[in-house]
């Protein structure tokens, strides 16, 4: 939504701003390994809280941003403290549910979560107009003030079941070893392109894409998103009660709803050069939301393969899978959108999500 007054501000190109905003979630990435440990080691509520500290700090880094090396400090930062945003509730729930209802569960939080999004479509299109981009990251800190507030007053920790002493440093190769390992490898793989194009199409390339190729304005592209945001909200909440009711065809419904995605983009982009109305992108943003959403069964897949004492180790190893392939394919897009445009960009995305899906089906794992 505010690509091109952050291009202009920051003297960026648009495979630089691609790369730059890269560094979140290759930080994010990072990051999975001491999150995931210190989830198992001191517990949800006090890493949540560090999180969210580091989240403020780098929305204000953000903010005061000058030129694309202090912008990218603050997206090193900012991608540190986000880290735990999914995590944490996630890890949550896998520690106090049974196996078989957290699907559902890792579904509502999903979308919950999701829900966050409805801010960066219309909400900051309207207050980049007013205010400017610093604007946003100013309100970002204050809803991480927010929530590590909410943490700190409702969330009830539970006491870390005593292990045996271990360097920090065995920890982080056992999660490197999870994130390997043929007991998770299957959800891993398709993982690297899943999250990738939920940034990719609704973060990244989206507003672009409705400015530029289809001649909107920042307010009314920032409504046509508010179609693909609804859909990543209800989305997540249908793939969970599909998977708690389908629990034997789940990775089918996991497949079916990476390919469809894929397949979405490459119409959407498709529609560019076919002249396709703006009603047509409601319609695709809307259905590459909804079925992109199935990427919640990989949480349930990896929950279901490891016992709980591991469970904060192996969903972190899947998490550094999740934005590691964003930040490798955001840079991607990024080439192919000097290269050949927008639509080359967002075409990486469903190029991706072809191959996870393939791999995924001739990889061992959980099922």
């Amino acid at each position: 939504m505010a690509a091109d007054v952050l291009q202009r501000d920051l003297g960026l190109t648009a495979d630089g701003l691609a790369a730059l905003t890269g560094a979140f979630p290759a930080a994010f990435a990072l990051a999975m390994l001491p999150v995931g440990v210190a989830l198992d080691r001191y517990g949800v509520k006090p890493t949540a809280l560090a999180l969210l500290a580091i989240a403020a700090a780098g929305s204000l880094l953000g903010a005061a941003a000058t030129g694309p090396w202090s912008m990218l400090a603050a997206q090193i930062v900012l991608g540190i403290g986000c880290s735990g945003m999914l995590m944490c509730p996630v890890t949550y729930a896998a520690k106090t549910m049974p196996p078989q209802r957290f699907g559902l569960w890792g579904g509502i939080i999903q979308a919950f979560g999701n829900t966050g999004m409805l801010l960066s479509a219309s909400p900051l299109a309207l207050l980049v107009d007013h205010a400017g981009w610093r604007s946003g990251y100013v309100a970002c800190a204050l809803l991480a003030a927010g929530a590590a507030t909410a943490v700190a007053l409702v969330v009830k920790e539970m006491r870390a079941a005593p292990q045996a002493p271990r360097s920090m440093l065995a920890d982080v190769r056992e999660v490197l070893a999870l994130s390997l390992s043929r007991d998770i490898r299957g959800p891993v793989v398709i993982a690297f392109a899943s999250f990738a194009a939920v940034l990719g199409v609704r973060g990244l390339w989206g507003g672009p894409w409705l400015m530029e190729v289809k001649d909107l304005a920042r307010v009314p592209a920032g409504n046509v998103l508010l179609a693909c945001t609804v859909a990543l909200i209800i989305g997540p909440a249908v793939a969970g009660v599909l998977e708690r009711r389908f629990q034997r065809h789940r990775s089918a419904i996991l497949v079916a709803g990476h390919l469809g995605a894929a397949a979405v983009i490459g119409l959407i982009v498709a529609g560019g050069p076919l002249g396709w109305g703006v009603a047509a992108d409601v319609v695709l943003l809307a259905a590459f939301g909804l079925l992109i959403s199935a990427q919640v069964i990989c949480f349930a897949l990896v929950r279901a393969a490891v016992p709980p004492e591991r469970v904060g180790r192996a969903l972190s190893a899947m998490n550094m899978s999740f934005f590691g392939g964003a930040a490798v394919l955001q840079a991607l897009s990024g080439l192919a959108a000097s290269a050949g445009g927008i639509g080359a960009a967002l075409l990486v995305f469903a190029v991706a999500l072809t191959i996870c899906s393939v791999a995924f089906l001739r990889l061992p794992g959980p099922r």
